[in-house]
């Protein structure tokens, strides 16, 4: 049987990543894999994870399963995390600790389909979006639409299109929103915009799911979770799918969580009750390590004051590169505007070039980057901005 099986192309992200690793150029430079680097090139693990691991291991005495929603911990320290201290609609939340971001995206999906005759729900993905959003909803059997997100010859929000594709919508539609520092763009939606889509998804009885994959990243924990908390005080659903893997640095550890408000305490034991059940038929009992770490770090004051003073640390070398990136492109390519990049949040930029002009990156001048010219802004560093403007300069003005 296994003989009929065709060999798939690789990821074209991951695929990269390999190929950078493989370039024996010493000047190389990566930008395409969606991690977090320091000034040094390393993707560090911070102190409070490091002081929490030494903790956790000291003091465990079992092995045992922790249960399916995950370790208490955890649940209570995300809650107050992306909702706030004193949520008020905290009796009609359901929490479900997932294996990191994606899967808390996949577990979102397949509650949907659950809810909605499996394959009837259709949903609605930023134009662009992350790429490993359509994949992960279509395999779940949901239909993907897209609304009109980003301008990439301006490269701005197109916010007034996108209100408008929403507006004409079929009620019921799922809308996928990032909660900030959108990837691939880093163009986020702003406060009032927020707001009217949160508006617009209660008038037209739109449920919003949202990646919150980046908190921290952008303008700091509260600002972040800004968009989540507006949907939350304003629509009767919503489903938000957190990833720890970014800003707690704990990619390989797979920690994530799947957040459900409902309509009233009952809708919500019943959802969860349905997010338990789908677990269960995937990988059955939440794993203990890496949100055992977040739970420490989240409910102990010097672990969590330790973890903010370094998230907002990584946050602040990330501006700073987006900064030095646009002046330096300023001053190679005065004749265009790279100013977009200095005021995005996040990892995540679009150079606006051509596939064509990506290659030509990556093949003479070693700078590697997805072929819709996305670029990791934390790939970079000091040493690397004007070798990486001039690579940039180089491709657009031959």
């Amino acid at each position: 049987m296994l003989e009929r099986l065709e060999t798939l192309p690789p990821d074209p992200i991951l695929s990269l990543g390999q190929a950078f690793e493989a370039d024996p150029r010493p000047h190389k430079i990566g930008l395409s894999v969606g991690v977090y680097r320091d000034e040094s090139g390393l993707t560090p693990v911070p102190a409070a994870v490091k002081a929490a691991e030494r903790r956790l291991v000291e003091c465990q005495t079992t092995k045992a399963y922790i249960g399916q929603r995950g370790a208490p911990e955890f649940l209570k320290g995300m809650q107050a995390l992306v909702f706030g201290e004193d949520f008020a609609r905290a009796d009609a939340l359901a929490l479900t600790q997932t294996a990191g971001g994606c899967g808390a995206v996949r577990l979102g999906a397949e509650l949907i389909a659950a809810a909605r005759d499996r394959g009837a729900a259709r949903v609605w993905l930023s134009r662009p979006t992350w790429g490993n959003h359509v994949p992960l909803l279509t395999s779940a059997g949901l239909e993907v639409a897209e609304y009109p997100y980003y301008d990439r010859a301006s490269s701005t929000l197109e916010f007034t299109a996108m209100m408008a594709c929403l507006e004409a919508a079929t009620p019921g539609d799922v809308v996928l929103l990032h909660g900030c520092c959108h990837n691939p763009t880093g163009a986020d939606l702003d406060a009032a915009q927020w707001q009217a889509v949160a508006e617009l998804c209660r008038r037209r009885s739109l449920l919003p799911f949202v990646d919150l994959a980046y908190q921290g990243f952008g303008e700091g924990l509260e600002a972040d979770a800004g968009g989540v908390r507006r949907l939350a005080e304003t629509v009767p659903e919503l489903i938000v799918a957190v990833s720890c893997s970014k800003n707690f640095g704990l990619y390989r550890e797979r920690v994530g969580l799947l957040a459900v408000v409902a309509d009233g305490a009952d809708a919500a034991r019943a959802a969860e009750s349905h997010m338990l059940a789908l677990a269960r038929t995937s990988y059955t009992m939440a794993p203990f390590h890496g949100a055992g770490l977040v739970g420490l770090i989240l409910t102990d004051p010097t672990l969590h004051a330790s973890w903010v003073q370094e998230l907002d640390s990584m946050r602040a070398r990330i501006k700073q590169m987006r900064t030095a990136l646009a002046e330096a492109l300023a001053n190679a390519i005065p004749e265009r505007d790279f100013g977009f990049i200095a005021r995005q949040h996040g990892m995540f930029s679009f150079l606006g070039l051509s596939a064509e002009q990506c290659a030509r990156l990556r093949n003479e001048h070693a700078v590697y980057l997805l072929d819709s010219s996305r670029i990791n802004i934390a790939g970079l560093n000091a040493a690397a901005i004007e070798p990486c403007a001039a690579a940039i300069a180089a491709v657009i003005t031959d």
